[in-house]
């Protein structure tokens, strides 16, 4: 392998966050070379709909994705409304005047967000080498393989409809415990999922649950059910850094802790990690992540430790405290944003009640600090 000083970037994962590497390494000049595990990209995705939030900023986050070089043509549909449903089955229609987020599918097939990401790679003349696993880089490179550990879990079902497109979320603990379920349909096909943040062993249970709600409430049609399921990582790292290696993404634990809206941070930090090792720079991606992407993930943890705390009684007082004129993005991005009490509260006890996944150490090339448990005796 080449140097990370050299022509040629290593990158370990095909996903988001290591395709937008990828192309930001091509775009300062530099070699990209991904090494993906798997037979093809998005192969942990069978076409389920995952959303692109598009509020915890004033602007539109398709802008600052074109800003960091990734094209935002990947089939996303905007998404300007959402039913949400409090725990006593009680609608409520948000409405925003920009999108309050951005529709897409993720998976291998035609139209998802990892082919379009795959393609706009390879013309950017990235090398893709799939099947290909690779455990150690001694001379440096990103790693993108995605969340090591369940800190929550989506479970539910892929479907085919003649329903309108449509969002629809509920809250409720009887749902998707210290979680909330969802129902997407764009151009008849669907997502139903159960997004649990506790008692993961009884998923079926509540995806049982939230089928049966949605039946009631909408009118919900599924044709050709396909189960499908995920998992994702969110306490942050002390660093996201280990000498040349750069760890981007779920790997790194970006993820928004709240609701689970992580495709925004994996991309910006897959891009902002392949211009800092393109450049030479590395320290520049640990003053990036620190300066965009650990405030709010900070707040949003927080805000994580106190929605824990409401129970149903206080899903539905949040729910109905909402103006009726209020625009639901500004809200969000209120409750996203930065703040002192919420960061230091994060420091201080929400952010010590679970060791970060990631530990890296000095004088290790893994991609993943495993060496550094099997000398402590662990597995």
């Amino acid at each position: 392998m080449a140097e990370a000083g050299g022509q040629v970037v290593e990158i370990v994962g095909a996903g988001p966050a290591g395709l937008a590497a990828a192309l930001a390494v091509r775009a300062a000049g530099r070699e990209a070379v991904v090494h993906e595990r798997r037979a093809d990209v998005g192969l942990r995705f069978h076409g389920d709909f995952q959303g692109l939030e598009n509020w915890t900023t004033p602007g539109d986050v398709l802008d600052e994705l074109a800003a960091a070089g990734i094209v935002p043509e990947f089939g996303q549909v905007p998404f300007h409304e959402v039913t949400l449903f409090d725990p006593d089955g009680v609608p409520r229609l948000f409405r925003s005047e920009a999108p309050l987020f951005h529709l897409l599918r993720r998976g291998p097939g035609p139209g998802t967000l990892d082919a379009a990401l795959k393609a706009q790679a390879l013309a950017a003349g990235a090398e893709l080498r799939f099947g290909d696993t690779v455990s150690r880089l001694p001379q440096g490179g990103i790693v993108t393989e995605g969340p090591h550990r369940a800190d929550a879990i989506a479970a539910g079902w892929l479907f085919e409809t003649d329903m309108a497109d449509a969002a629809y979320a509920a809250i409720s603990d009887r749902l998707a415990p210290k979680g909330y379920a969802y129902l997407l349909i764009q151009g008849g096909q669907g997502t139903l999922a159960s997004c649990l943040f506790d008692d993961f062993h009884r998923e079926r249970e509540y995806v049982a649950r939230v089928e049966a709600f949605f039946r009631a409430r909408v009118g919900l049609v599924m044709r050709n059910p396909r189960r499908f399921g995920g998992s994702g990582n969110f306490f942050l790292p002390r660093t996201a850094r280990k000498g040349n290696i750069l760890y981007a993404g779920e790997a790194a634990g970006f993820q928004d802790p709240l609701f689970g809206f992580g495709l925004r941070s994996a991309l910006l930090s897959g891009a902002a990690a392949g211009r800092a090792l393109a450049a030479g720079r590395p320290a520049d991606y640990e003053t990036f992540w620190r300066e965009r992407l650990r405030p709010r993930q900070e707040t949003a943890a927080t805000n994580r430790w106190l929605y824990e705390r409401l129970g149903d009684r206080g899903y539905r007082a949040v729910i109905h405290r909402f103006p009726a004129d209020g625009d639901p993005r500004d809200y969000l991005r209120r409750a996203y944003a930065p703040r002192l009490l919420k960061r230091l509260w994060y420091r201080a006890w929400v952010g010590r009640r679970q060791q970060p996944l990631l530990q890296p150490h000095p004088g290790c090339d893994c991609t993943w600090c495993r060496c550094r448990h099997l000398a402590e005796g662990r597995s």
